[in-house]
């Protein structure tokens, strides 16, 4: 196998919590293709130099290249299009309005339930480049924005209403069977199962159920992947 992924790590490089990289790791399954799943830090940015990029995923496939997660997935359809994760120009299109609904809605409230939590399991050196870019970006510490995070929970519980309602329709949000749609919204709540040991879906939502049944899939690449335990780490 010649095909690499550079995939988030945190203290523990087993613990993968990327939800871009996770976006990949399910793809990847979904085509049935094998992957070397590299541990890669937020300060090992020359460790990436080569693929033009600061940030994960970068997939290495022989020698091709790509980065940032759209990209990827739409290199993998055109390479190996067998079982697509789109299957016309609608479907991609449908990811793509996915995408922006999870990293513009979805992903603020779950780093307020998590990134305090988060820079705990973290391999002492990025905590701290992680703090000081994620603070300049939130203008207050971590702390002080996850502080009533239990306060937002119904907020972003609430937010999930639209999956609720494809769900109640249908078994996947690309229909039929998952499709990279599906792929984007686990790995977010994937980020915080495996970054910091915690679900943020109630035990009773349909989404959990959804949830369950993606961890399972792929022989259950989700289920099985380590996870940090929730509190402080151990050093």
């Amino acid at each position: 196998m010649n095909r690499v992924l550079y995939d988030l790590a945190g203290r523990d490089e087993a613990v993968r919590f990327s939800p871009y990289c996770w976006r990949i790791r399910m793809a990847l399954a979904h085509k049935g293709l094998d992957v070397q799943a590299v541990p890669w830090r937020f300060t090992e940015k020359d460790r990436i130099a080569f693929a033009g990029s600061e940030r994960v995923p970068v997939l290495v496939d022989g020698e091709v290249v790509v980065t940032d997660s759209m990209a990827i997935a739409d290199y993998l359809e055109q390479r190996y299009p067998q079982q697509p994760l789109f299957d016309s120009p609608q479907a991609r299109a449908h990811a793509l309005f996915i995408r922006h609904w999870t990293e513009t809605v979805l992903f603020p409230q779950i780093t307020r339930q998590i990134i305090a939590d988060l820079v705990l399991q973290l391999h002492p050196m990025d905590v701290p480049y992680f703090r000081s870019t994620r603070e300049a970006r939130l203008g207050m510490t971590l702390e002080a924005f996850s502080a009533d995070r239990e306060v937002h929970l119904p907020a972003l519980r609430a937010s999930l209403q639209p999956l609720r309602a494809t769900l109640a329709g249908q078994a996947w949000l690309g229909g039929d069977g998952p499709s990279f749609a599906d792929y984007i919204v686990f790995a977010a709540f994937q980020w915080a199962r495996c970054g910091v040991g915690r679900s943020l879906l109630a035990s009773d939502d349909p989404v959990a159920e959804w949830f369950e049944r993606l961890l399972n899939r792929f022989d259950g690449l989700g289920a099985a992947a380590p996870c940090a335990t929730p509190g402080p780490a151990r050093a």
